[in-house]
């Protein structure tokens, strides 16, 4: 079985709610996060593989497409390529936010998708994200939980707290 570690997107990855960007919409929007490119790329190296789960519910509401997600996607992919950085796997939920359906975090729906076509050991992988339905879906799917970013008010613990990618990459592969 192999480990892997599943990051969220925005706000683990790139930048969102920011003075530059508000929502991740189009590929022009795409900023890597400082340290995010190394911080995967370390991942990588330590055979950990790599997996994006994204809550996009922009598609289930209408604010963009598919194929607009899907050039998103290949902008993130070209710019960790520029730190030999690789992302194994994507898996999104296109649905809206109040849809109910088993693939959106919090629920683990796309962790575990992903770890039954991979064959990942989820009690030896973590989920990485900077919000509580990050941390619950991680747990959910029973694995370790890691919080990315500066606010301390977590409703919602993670096992550990990390500033950005880069510093949780280092302490994990250390």
């Amino acid at each position: 079985m192999n480990m892997a570690v599943f990051l969220d997107r925005d706000g683990v990855i790139n930048e969102v709610l920011s003075e530059r960007v508000k929502f991740v919409n189009t590929a022009e929007d795409f900023h890597l996060l400082p340290g995010a490119g190394e911080g995967i790329k370390k991942l990588n190296d330590a055979g950990y593989k790599v997996y994006v789960v994204t809550n996009q519910g922009g598609i289930g509401l209408g604010y963009m497409s598919e194929e607009a997600l899907e050039a998103v996607h290949q902008e993130m992919e070209e710019q960790l390529a520029g730190f030999d950085a690789v992302i194994d796997s994507i898996a999104y939920c296109p649905h809206m936010p109040q849809s109910g359906c088993r693939c959106r975090k919090p629920k683990p729906g796309m962790l575990m998708d992903l770890a039954k076509k991979h064959g990942i050991d989820l009690s030896g992988s973590y989920m990485a994200g900077d919000r509580e339905p990050d941390i619950e879906a991680g747990r959910n799917a029973g694995t370790k939980t890691i919080f990315i970013g500066k606010d301390k008010k977590q409703k919602v613990k993670a096992d550990k707290n990390f500033p950005n990618l880069l510093s949780f990459a280092d302490w994990l592969t250390e």
